[in-house]
């Protein structure tokens, strides 16, 4: 009884969390694709192998998938793909444990962002999309 409220909202809740959660794919995953070169030539400073196939990968996780989680289009698997895709950037982006000063600082921060963000991406491949979704229709 306690929680009715939100339980008659959990659909529109479902929508709002997976709008939110994926802001952050979307707009970055978004600057990568409109800037291709640039994120390869990034991908080759971080001395990723195949820097345009890792630069693609980037661009599909983030911006395609972040769209496909949004419309709610095969919600639980690609949420658990996006959790397993954010753990490999933790580590590969935000190794914080082999860096020092500001820098280390600042990608702590943002490797347990990212953990923080698995953990909503789990919830998400528990729960489902919700009513609003391209998977309920």
């Amino acid at each position: 009884m306690r929680y009715a409220l939100l339980e008659s909202q959990r659909d529109t809740l479902l929508l709002v969390a997976r709008i939110l959660m994926m802001l952050l794919f979307v707009r970055f995953g978004w600057e990568k694709l409109t800037d291709f070169g640039g994120t390869s030539a990034y991908m080759a400073a971080e001395s990723l192998p195949l820097p345009a196939v890792a630069a693609a990968v980037v661009i599909l996780m983030e911006f395609f998938v972040g769209l496909a989680i949004v419309l709610g289009f095969w919600t639980r698997p690609l949420a658990l793909l996006l959790a397993l895709y954010t753990l490999g950037t933790a580590l590969i982006g935000h190794h914080y444990w082999t860096m020092t000063g500001a820098e280390h600082m600042a990608n702590m921060i943002n490797f347990y962002k990212n953990l923080s963000i698995i953990g909503g991406l789990l919830l998400l491949c528990l729960t489902g999309p919700g009513r609003y979704s391209i998977d309920r229709r």
